[in-house]
């Protein structure tokens, strides 16, 4: 399998079109997947852990690890989603959480998309592109 980055668009974008929070005590898995997300022209930053995640300001998507230290990621997700000024963000699950257990929990908590790692680049940013039309 070779992770290339595809052409999804030829040119990058000037600003940012939607801003990313990746939630993720892994720091290496949240600082590459950052780096994806960045060369595809989303606008990202990161947090390595629920408190700078409920700190952080409100993104337009965010990505999240369930599996953190502290409190899980569907606890961090009802908090951040009551914790919301705006409208909530969409919460996408980047994880290692796969069972039917896990998917339900997800639903519960509020989760938009779950998805189980590994997970391929364009996949992850075609997820991306909906969320950008739809906030448009």
């Amino acid at each position: 399998m070779t992770n290339t980055l595809p052409a999804l668009g030829h040119s990058l974008p000037d600003a940012p079109s939607l801003s990313v929070l990746i939630v993720d005590d892994n720091l290496d898995a949240a600082d590459s997947l950052a780096e994806v997300l960045r060369l595809y022209g989303f606008g990202v930053h990161v947090a390595y852990g629920p408190d700078s995640a409920l700190a952080a300001e409100q993104a337009d998507v965010v990505l999240l690890e369930l599996r953190l230290a502290g409190i899980s990621g569907w606890e961090l997700v009802r908090r951040m989603r009551a914790a919301a000024t705006a409208r909530p963000s969409p919460f996408v699950a980047v994880t290692t959480c796969g069972s039917k257990d896990d998917r339900r929990r997800s639903d519960e908590a509020g989760i938009d998309l779950h998805l189980v790692k590994p997970v391929e680049p364009t996949v992850l940013v075609e997820a991306l592109r909906r969320y950008e039309r739809v906030l448009a």
